[in-house]
C-alpha cells in the first residue's frame, strides 16, 4: 500500500501561525480595574452590647438542640425556594463562561461536497449521445473569527458577569440564612404551641376543681347560680382555647413541614415542649466586619463592582471594534488528493458607529443610574444590619427583664390563689374575687410561656443579624424527567 505526504503550503502555514497568534491574544487579556467602594455613610465604633463568645458558623449549633440541626439541615437540602437560587448561580456561571468564551477566537469548520456533470460536445444532448464528464467538487475550510478587545469592551463584559456570580453565591449564603432563622422560629413556636396545649390542659382541669367546689357551695345555698354559670362558661372558654391552640400547631407542623421542601401533612420532628436555655450574648463585633461578614450586603457590593464594569463597557461600545477573520480550507475532486491543495485567507473589519441618535450616550447613562442606585442600595443595606443588631440586643435585654418580672407575678399570683381560695370556702370573699385572681394566674402563666419564646426569637434574630456563612454543596440539577 502507497503512503501519501501531505504538505502545507506557505500561506498555509502563516494562517496556521495566525490562528496561534489569536489565541494568544485570548488568552493573555488584561483585567480590568476595580474600583473602591466606601461605606456611604459614618459607621459607629461599636454595638451597644456584646459578649466575649464566638458564634459558630452554623450559628444554631449555640443552641445544643439536635432536632433543630436535624430539621436544618434537611431544610438546606430540601427547600424549594432554595434550590431555586441554586439554579440561578447556576445560570449566571454559566453566562459568565459565555461572556469570557469572547476574549478567544472562535473556530469554525465547513465541509462541502458536491458533483457535476458536463456534456463533452454540444450535439450529444440531442443525439442520446453518453459522452459526459462527472466531477466531484470537495472543499474543507476552517475559518476563526476574533474580535480585538480594543477599548475593554469584552473584558469589562466578562467582568461584569463574574460579579454577577460572586452576588449570586452572596445571595444564596443570605437565603440559606433567612431560611435556618426561618426553620428555627417555626421549631420553637411549634415546641411553644405544644407547651400551650399542656397548659390550657392542666388549667382547664383546675377550673373544673374550681367548678366542683362553686357547685358544691351552690347546692348548700352558700352562692347563687351566677357563680355557678360564670365558672362553666370560664371552663368551656378554655376548652374553646384548647381547640384553638391544637389548630395553630398542626398549621406549624404544615409551615415546618414546607420549609423542609416535604408534603404539609409529613411529620417531621417529635413532640418537644422544650426551649432551649439562651447563653450568655455573642461576640458581636464591630460594626465594620459586620459589612465584611453579612452576605446580604456583600451581595449590593458585587452588585455595584458589576454596573461600573457594564459602565465601562458601554463607554467601549461607542467605538470602533476591530475584527480579524482568518480561513485554512482545502479543495480538489478526490478525497485523497484533497490535502494537496491548500489555500488561505486573512481579512480584517473595522466598525465603528457613526450615528444612532444617542442610543449609546443614553445606554452609558442608564448603567451610571443604576450604579448610584447600588450605591444607594448599598447605604441601606448597611443601616438595616446594623438596626437588626442594635433591635435585637435591646429586645433581648429587655425580654430577659421581663422574664424575671413575669417569674415574680406568678410567684405573688399561687399565693393570692391560694388565699383567695381559702378565703371563698370560709365566706369572706365573694367568688368574683377568686374568679379575677385565678385568670390573672392562667393570663401569666399564658404569658411567661410568650415570653420565652420571644426571648429565643430574639437571640435567633441577633443570629440571623451578625451574618456569617457554610459551605455548602451544590444539589443536582432538575430535568423534565427527573435530576439530571
Amino acid at each position: 500500500m502507497s503512503q501519501h505526504k501531505f504538505s502545507l503550503s506557505a500561506a498555509s502555514v502563516s494562517a496556521l501561525r495566525f490562528l496561534a497568534f489569536l489565541t494568544l491574544i485570548g488568552l493573555v487579556s488584561c483585567s480590568g480595574r476595580q474600583p473602591v467602594v466606601k461605606s456611604p455613610l459614618e459607621l459607629p465604633k461599636k454595638f451597644s452590647d456584646g459578649g466575649e463568645k464566638r458564634l459558630p458558623n452554623k450559628w444554631w449549633h449555640d443552641f445544643n438542640d439536635k432536632n433543630l440541626d436535624q430539621l436544618i439541615e434537611k431544610a438546606l437540602a430540601g427547600n424549594l425556594s432554595l434550590l431555586v437560587i441554586w439554579d440561578r448561580l447556576a445560570q449566571a456561571e454559566a453566562v459568565a463562561r459565555r461572556e469570557g468564551a469572547a476574549l478567544l477566537p472562535a473556530v469554525d469548520g465547513e465541509f462541502d461536497a458536491s458533483a457535476s456533470t458536463q456534456s463533452n460536445n454540444r450535439d450529444d444532448l440531442f443525439n442520446g449521445s453518453s459522452s459526459r464528464t462527472t466531477r466531484n467538487n470537495l472543499s474543507l475550510e476552517l475559518i476563526a473569527r476574533y474580535e480585538l478587545d480594543l477599548w475593554g469592551r469584552i473584558r469589562s463584559t466578562r467582568d461584569a458577569a463574574a460579579l454577577d456570580v460572586k452576588a449570586t453565591e452572596e445571595e444564596l449564603q443570605a437565603a440559606a440564612i433567612t431560611l435556618t432563622a426561618e426553620v428555627a422560629t417555626t421549631w420553637y413556636e411549634l415546641a411553644t404551641q405544644y407547651g400551650q396545649v399542656d397548659l390550657l390542659k392542666s388549667q382547664l382541669e383546675t377550673n373544673a376543681d374550681i367548678l366542683e367546689l362553686v357547685t358544691l357551695r351552690f347546692r348548700r345555698g352558700q352562692v347563687g347560680a351566677a357563680d355557678v354559670l360564670q365558672q362553666r362558661q370560664l371552663v368551656e372558654s378554655r376548652r374553646g382555647e384548647i381547640a384553638t391552640a391544637e389548630s395553630r400547631a398542626v398549621v406549624l407542623e404544615h409551615e415546618l413541614a414546607i420549609l423542609l421542601g416535604l408534603e404539609p401533612r409529613a411529620r417531621v420532628a417529635p413532640v418537644t415542649t422544650e426551649l432551649p436555655d439562651i447563653t450568655p450574648l455573642p461576640q458581636t463585633g464591630l460594626p465594620a466586619s459586620l459589612i465584611q461578614l453579612r452576605p446580604d450586603i456583600r451581595r449590593v457590593f458585587f452588585q455595584i463592582l458589576a454596573a461600573d464594569r457594564r459602565v465601562a463597557a458601554a463607554v467601549a461600545d461607542r467605538f470602533p471594534s476591530l475584527s480579524l477573520v482568518a480561513g485554512v480550507g482545502a479543495s480538489d475532486d478526490s478525497l485523497r488528493s484533497l490535502f494537496d491543495n491548500w489555500f488561505a485567507n486573512i481579512a480584517a473589519n473595522l466598525i465603528g458607529p457613526l450615528f444612532d441618535a444617542g442610543a449609546r450616550k443614553a445606554e452609558v447613562e442608564r448603567n451610571r443610574a443604576i450604579v448610584s442606585e447600588r450605591l444607594r442600595q448599598y447605604g441601606q443595606a448597611i443601616l438595616t444590619a446594623l438596626g437588626e443588631v442594635e433591635n435585637a440586643l435591646v429586645q433581648e435585654r429587655r425580654q430577659r427583664d421581663l422574664i424575671v418580672s413575669l417569674e415574680k407575678q406568678l410567684e405573688l399570683s399561687e399565693l393570692a390563689i391560694d388565699r383567695a381560695r381559702d378565703s371563698y370556702i370560709k365566706g369572706a370573699v365573694d367568688y368574683l374575687r377568686v374568679l379575677d385572681v385565678l385568670l390573672t394566674h392562667q393570663e401569666l402563666q399564658r404569658d411567661y410561656l410568650e415570653a420565652r419564646l420571644q426571648l429565643v426569637v430574639f437571640r435567633i434574630n441577633l443570629c440571623r443579624a451578625l451574618g456569617g456563612g457554610w459551605q455548602m454543596s451544590p444539589p443536582k440539577m432538575m430535568m423534565v424527567d427527573g435530576p439530571e
